[in-house]
């Protein structure tokens, strides 16, 4: 994402089982290895807290926020019931946590949109407002698709929200987190999808846009799981985000299963390059962003990226748990919390992630404010 305003998750096919029975045979085959275990990948030293209260807002995991140019901070976030768009706003960061939630959306009783409400993103575009989100038919719970919703009131509490259909791609699979963004006029939409004869759950697909819910196409494949942190319990990459910085766009997404294992990766490509060309994308090897005992903060993922009130810091946005040890389904376990923190940078100007700071109370915050 940009500071602009309009800048900035598996069985629904026969290939591809389903993620609860993947993870439990995964895990009866003793097969779910510590991504803290994997050769590159260490524990790094406790870091500062940020300034910032976390968890930010409990039991909303693939948060998104979008800092509006009325200067209002805008949060959605997956609930854990699946069943509902929500959207809170607050002119601070840390207000988020006590900011009104309205629910500007629902799940249908039946048909389509009415189960896995899963991974909304708000955008600004053209003056509307637009929610990507993912979804599947109420009597086919794991034929999860992309979809679009359309408010053309300047308020997103307000106004109606339309219902703009699917975004059709060019195979009909699993597919869900879409996000949006533009680059010098160009705008394009990047998800994560179950490709036609390849062994895996997801990878992560571009393609440019002729309107917010229509791809111009051709849509190209930009990575596809294939280093074992990417791999373990599913072969996942999800949850994409793009951020523009220092003549390069970092795309951050996540991998593996949805428990201590998830984790962030990052793709890099050049601001000269051809976005369509997957030639220029390079794939970093290792993690980014990974589960930290120290601090007890496990699974980070789902990010975006948001800045700071100064206008001009960037901010990490993203979820994670406050234990390692789940009963059952992680998709069933609602303590996926929204965290943020300062994003830094390196010499090189690539982002320096850091690790998943520790909570931090309000009385905390404010002592070190």
């Amino acid at each position: 994402m940009s500071r602009a305003d309009d800048l900035p998750h598996l069985p629904p096919s026969p290939q591809t089982p389903s993620r609860r029975l993947l993870l439990k045979g995964a895990a009866a085959a003793g097969a779910l290895t510590a991504v803290s275990a994997l050769p590159g990948v260490a524990q790094a030293a406790p870091a500062k807290a940020a300034p910032y209260m976390n968890p930010l807002v409990q039991q909303r995991a693939d948060p998104h926020i979008n800092r509006h140019t009325d200067g209002s901070y805008y949060f959605t976030a997956t609930a854990p019931e699946y069943d509902r768009i929500i959207l809170r706003r607050s002119r601070t960061l840390n207000g988020l946590t006590t900011a009104a939630e309205s629910v500007i959306w629902r799940a249908h009783a039946t048909g389509d949109m009415g189960a896995h409400i899963w991974a909304p993103e708000l955008h600004r575009i053209g003056g509307k407002w637009y929610i990507y989100f993912a979804a599947a038919p109420a009597e086919d719970v794991w034929k999860i698709r992309i979809w679009v919703l359309e408010n053309s009131h300047p308020d997103p509490f307000k106004g109606t929200w339309v219902e703009r259909g699917q975004v059709r791609t060019a195979w009909e699979t699993f597919s869900l987190d879409a996000t949006t963004f533009t680059h010098r006029g160009t705008r394009y939409l990047c998800w994560a999808q179950h490709e036609p004869g390849l062994d895996n759950n997801t990878g992560l697909f571009l393609s440019e846009m002729a309107n917010p819910w229509t791809l111009k196409g051709p849509q190209i494949r930009l990575s596809t799981p294939e280093y074992d942190w990417e791999c373990v319990g599913f072969k996942v990459n999800e949850g994409p985000y793009a951020l523009k910085r220092n003549g390069r766009i970092f795309l951050t997404y996540s991998a593996s299963a949805t428990d201590h294992h998830y984790c962030v990766g990052m793709l890099t490509v050049d601001a000269d390059a051809d976005l369509m060309n997957p030639a220029s994308w390079s794939k970093s090897p290792t993690p980014v962003f990974t589960s930290n005992d120290t601090t007890q903060q496990y699974g980070p993922g789902h990010n975006c990226f948001t800045v700071a009130e100064d206008g001009r810091s960037d901010v990490l946005v993203y979820h994670a748990r406050q234990y390692k040890e789940i009963v059952g389904d992680p998709l069933n376990d609602p303590n996926r919390h929204t965290r943020i923190q300062k994003l830094g940078w390196n010499p090189d100007g690539t982002p320096d992630f850091g690790i998943p700071v520790a909570d931090a109370t309000a009385a905390a915050v404010k002592e070190s404010a």
